[in-house]
């Protein structure tokens, strides 16, 4: 194997803290996390030839005829997981998923993601991403019951998450995740950590780590940690608002502009950008969006978007220009509202990353703004609204999702396949399926 100084410190950090198991992540199509554990003799080997599995068994990958796999680990993603004892330790690494012949494997996430990485690269850009991940806490699984009824920004007895948040940003931290903010958040027992931007690729590693993290310190509190976007009608929902920011292979923000005339410091590639993510959005929702639970959050009255708008600050809006800092250039980014943290964040951000550089290839113009409540209380089907509007359900979105050449474009062939056969089928399920709603409304009277 040619020296390579991060897997020489991958070989002694291995040593040296007496690691024992070193577990290789990666994911299926859909974003559920997926390993396999190897010994530190087999490490070596793995770096150089891969480990080889039966990709048959993992959703979205291949059939059983073609199933020999390779999982190459990127050791530029090792950490020891700090739940775990430090005696014969764990530690883990995210894997690139090849074929038997060697060559990339179209039906990885993290293939999709670097795929529309060298594009924006080959245009001039880099991007940065910093999502803020709400998620709830409950008694168990099977028991959606509030830990409290804390609210937003909360700082009292009524906040049980706190020793909780404050051991997961301490594990993160450990994981050399770096974490800008953690608080409760609207909904009782609703949470939210948000990570410092980096570039998409390590950020959707972190996303999966996060997701895990969260839930294994919940554990070990005797409490459930959930990902679901709408666990609980009649509150909030969780969303994963996703910031975003192209950069200039030179450092620069390729967003900021001082000289804007609509006094926003948006430059024109941000204008493009902002109007590529408006025309796909539709589009791309099923992926940002994957769940049938998903769509009973992007609803009116709990400030998710139901309309494709932008605002600077609305938070209703699709897309939001946050104003904190408005003359500093780093801190110059567009907020998309809609995804929710269920989704597979690899290829969230690479639809994103898609759009965005589609708008810029287009040169889209920028609509007009939307200011006001108005957009954020209009009843869908009800309200006469003039913008287009986000799906209303799953279907709707693998119907856009289907019917669209950049999603297929941007996510490959193997990926935008599976996805639609999956998604259709997961549908079909549901409304076949007869709620306790229905019973309670019609039983008895019809």
């Amino acid at each position: 194997m040619a020296e390579n100084p991060q897997t020489d410190y991958v070989l002694k950090t291995i040593e040296e803290r007496d690691i024992h198991f070193i577990r290789l992540w990666f994911t299926d199509v859909l974003g559920n996390l997926k390993s396999f554990a190897v010994t530190p003799n087999e490490i070596e080997t793995a770096f150089s030839e891969g480990m080889g599995f039966d990709g048959s068994s993992i959703e979205g990958f291949t059939r059983v005829e073609e199933s020999d796999m390779l999982a190459f680990p990127d050791p530029e993603t090792f950490q020891v997981l700090p739940w775990r004892p430090s005696s014969n330790g764990v530690a883990r690494m995210f894997c690139s998923i090849r074929n038997a012949d060697g060559t990339s494997f179209e039906g990885d996430p993290r293939y999709a993601l670097k795929h529309m990485l060298r594009k924006a690269a080959n245009m001039g850009f880099t991007i940065n991403v910093g999502p803020e991940l709400e998620y709830f806490y409950f008694k168990a699984p099977d028991d959606p019951t509030p830990l409290d009824h804390g609210g937003y920004f909360d700082l009292t007895s009524q906040d049980s998450g706190t020793d909780l948040r404050r051991d997961t940003v301490l594990t993160l931290e450990k994981m050399g995740i770096v974490v800008e903010y953690s608080h409760h958040e609207a909904a009782p027992s609703q949470q939210e950590i948000d990570l410092r931007y980096t570039d998409a690729l390590s950020m959707a590693d972190n996303v999966m780590t996060y997701r895990l993290t969260v839930k294994e310190v919940a554990l070990k509190h005797g409490v459930y940690a959930t990902f679901m976007p709408k666990p609980i009608e009649d509150i909030a929902g969780s969303g994963m608002h996703v910031h975003q920011s192209l950069f200039t292979i030179d450092g620069d923000n390729a967003f900021f502009d001082p000289s804007d005339p609509l006094g926003y410091n948006l430059s024109k590639v941000a204008k493009h950008y902002i109007a590529g993510l408006l025309k796909y959005a539709p589009e791309f929702t099923a992926v940002t969006n994957q769940y049938v639970n998903s769509y009973k959050r992007l609803v009116t009255g709990y400030e998710a978007p139901v309309y494709v708008t932008w605002a600077h600050r609305d938070r209703s809006a699709l897309v939001r220009v946050p104003m904190y800092k408005p003359d500093k250039e780093t801190a110059c980014r567009v907020e998309l509202r809609s995804p929710d943290p269920s989704c597979n964040p690899y290829l969230a951000f690479a639809v994103m990353l898609g759009a965005g550089l589609k708008g810029i290839e287009e040169e889209l113009p920028l609509p007009p703004e939307t200011f006001g409540a108005s957009i954020a209380d209009a009843r869908p089907g009800l309200d006469e609204n003039p913008h287009a509007r986000l799906p209303i359900n799953l279907g709707a979105a693998i119907d856009l999702f289907e019917g669209s050449e950049l999603m297929r474009e941007v996510l490959g062939a193997h990926i935008f396949d599976y996805f639609v056969r999956n998604k259709r089928e997961e549908w079909a399920e549901y409304c076949s399926y007869v709620t306790p709603w229905e019973r309670n409304r019609y039983l008895e009277t019809l």
